[in-house]
């Protein structure tokens, strides 16, 4: 299914695995080098100061959004937690309207898979340079919507590898189904707000994830395998059936 197994180690810390977890699972190598990769330090700085007041109101809203446990964002957060696969593409392939699988589009969920890599590389110069606190730490007993990990503690909340994954596949699909915009890039922002929402990130951390997602996106579009793959989805979309088991 996946164009290769070598992740690179900054890529590792961006998507929070342990160095035997991606040594044993299978994952795709993404699009672009490293050298490729649009700057974040340039592009988006670093988070807000400990001290100053939007560090502090961010701490804030981290209490206020625990009370959305059991609620139905609450549950959406916890599945939007899946970065691979059929079951990370479900809510935008109910966006989109068309089936997003490896059975009806494969080049696609492929292409979806790899663009998670390069997602992750953007931000991975922002988790290792300043290391910032997850919203969780120094609160043991706040729920998150999915269960707390030893990796939580030491992996960086800025930025969100999440968010800007699931914003640069929402700028893609979009590209690819027009006349679905809104309500797929609508499920692009849900995606990674949806991260504040679990307790895993605050709300800069989300904003950052999506400025290299936008950046990444406009990069992947001069390279020549991306777009090859860029075509044959858009053939896989169209020629797909109706997204199933979207409810509503």
């Amino acid at each position: 299914m996946f164009s290769g197994r070598t992740i690179t180690m900054g890529v590792v810390v961006a998507l929070g695995l342990t160095a035997s977890v991606a040594a044993r699972e299978e994952r795709p190598t993404g699009y672009l080098t490293a050298e490729a990769t649009p700057d974040a330090l340039t592009l988006v700085g670093g988070p807000p100061a400990e001290d100053s007041p939007l560090a502090a109101a961010e701490r804030a809203h981290f209490l206020a959004t625990r009370a959305e446990e059991g609620s139905q964002r609450w549950k959406q957060a916890a599945a939007d937690a899946e970065l691979f696969g059929d079951a990370a593409h479900i809510s935008f392939a109910c966006a989109v309207g068309k089936s997003i699988t490896v059975r009806d589009t494969p080049t696609l969920s492929r292409m979806l898979d790899r663009m998670v890599m390069d997602a992750a590389r953007s931000v991975a110069v922002l988790k290792t340079t300043f290391m910032r606190p997850r919203p969780m730490i120094g609160h043991d007993d706040a729920p998150l919507c999915v269960a707390r990990e030893d990796w939580m503690k030491t992996n960086s909340s800025y930025a969100s590898s999440n968010a800007a994954a699931g914003w640069a596949w929402a700028l893609v699909l979009a590209e690819l189904e027009p006349a679905k915009a809104t309500p797929v890039l609508l499920r692009g922002r849900e995606y990674g707000e949806n991260r504040v929402i679990c307790g895993l990130h605050y709300p800069s951390d989300i904003s950052a994830g999506q400025t290299m997602a936008a950046a990444t996106v406009a990069r992947l579009h001069a390279d020549p395998v991306f777009l090859a793959d860029l075509e044959t989805a858009r053939a896989e979309l169209a020629a797909a059936p109706p997204a199933e088991s979207c409810g509503g």
